[in-house]
């Protein structure tokens, strides 16, 4: 039995609770840690609707106390959000697994905090792992482990095309889906529209695999325009108006492209005729073309991940570590 606590219950944490509850006999769920503090005292069953009497709590140091072997962080994305969750956790003596997009790889944005992560885990013999389907699998780990197939690799470039419509407010807000033109471009200006987060994370965790020096990373992120009106459950967006964001990130050496990610994300792409895939395209010897349709599932694919990492991270080096440095994860199967 590995000893787990959560900490963070939104969509992703959710999605976690339930493959952890669905190994009872592998997964001593020892607490959860929420941040919103009307959930204080409820249990995770009334949270998801399913048998479970654990109680959710604010109070983190109570949980940290019954010691966890593994803590899941699904709260943030940034380094300095994440910063006053995983530093408890690694004191008590907790390997942290965590779905924050900046973790993947953290020395490319904020390589002080990452250094820190790395020193405070290795005096506390644990370690840290940042996790996820985008960043952490498919335009990073999963381009890494086709290359292994390769005698040379030249460049790398990768897409991946999906369906914004399942997701809430935040997200759109984030994706400036429903702004008109203008009010988008004014969004990535003020740095309200952040459209997706992890381009250099994956940019660089592809390049420490690699061996390659990436000296320059350039983003851009472009209006996808509706020709038609289209709407969810909380966004409407006209005709003319922006239905979500393409993104683009480069990474260069001595000025010649080596690493091209795409991302172009919309609400209801069919209506633009538009399918979703997950595509890789590896220019070397042989050459790779790997083509997944529709996507991959975003929700699904970071919870399972941060799952099926469980098991590897007891044992697992002291330090900040990433996908490209630990074993190769697998499906989790629950003991019968």
């Amino acid at each position: 039995m590995i000893k787990v606590a959560e900490w963070g219950t939104g969509m992703m944490g959710q999605g976690l609770l339930g493959y952890i509850l669905d190994r009872p006999k592998d997964i001593d769920l020892c607490g959860v840690i929420v941040t919103n503090p009307a959930k204080e005292g409820k249990t995770v069953g009334e949270l998801l609707g399913r048998p479970c009497d654990v109680k959710m709590t604010t109070d983190f140091a109570t949980v940290l106390a019954q010691k966890p072997d593994v803590v899941c962080i699904n709260t943030q994305s940034n380094m300095d959000e994440i910063e006053p969750q995983i530093v408890p956790a690694v004191k008590a003596g907790c390997n942290v697994v965590c779905i924050a997009e900046k973790l993947a790889y953290p020395w490319a944005s904020d390589p002080a905090r990452a250094e820190m992560f790395d020193k405070l885990a290795k005096e506390n013999d644990v370690t840290i792992l940042g996790t996820g389907i985008n960043p952490g699998f498919v335009l990073d780990a999963l381009i890494v482990m086709w290359s292994s197939i390769c005698l040379r690799v030249d460049s790398i470039e990768a897409s991946r095309v999906n369906d914004l419509s399942p997701f809430g407010p935040t997200v759109m807000v984030g994706q400036g889906v429903g702004t008109t033109v203008e009010q988008f471009e004014k969004g990535v200006a003020d740095g309200t529209i952040v459209g997706h987060i992890g381009f250099p994370e994956s940019i660089m965790l592809i390049a420490k695999a690699m061996g390659w020096d990436i000296d320059e990373i350039v983003e851009t992120r472009e209006p996808i325009v509706t020709k038609v009106e289209r709407s969810t459950a909380c966004v409407h967006v006209a005709a003319g108006d922006v239905a979500g964001c393409k993104q683009v990130g480069k990474g260069y050496t001595k000025g010649e492209l080596k690493i091209h990610l795409i991302h172009p994300q919309q609400i209801h792409p069919q209506m633009a005729d538009q399918g979703t895939g997950d595509y890789i395209k590896i220019v070397g010897d042989p050459n790779v073309n790997m083509a997944n349709t529709p996507e991959i599932p975003g929700g699904k694919g970071t919870y399972a991940s941060a799952g099926n990492y469980i098991p590897l991270l007891p044992g697992a080096p002291a330090g900040m570590q990433t996908v490209v440095d630990l074993p190769i994860p697998r499906y989790w199967a629950p003991t019968a």
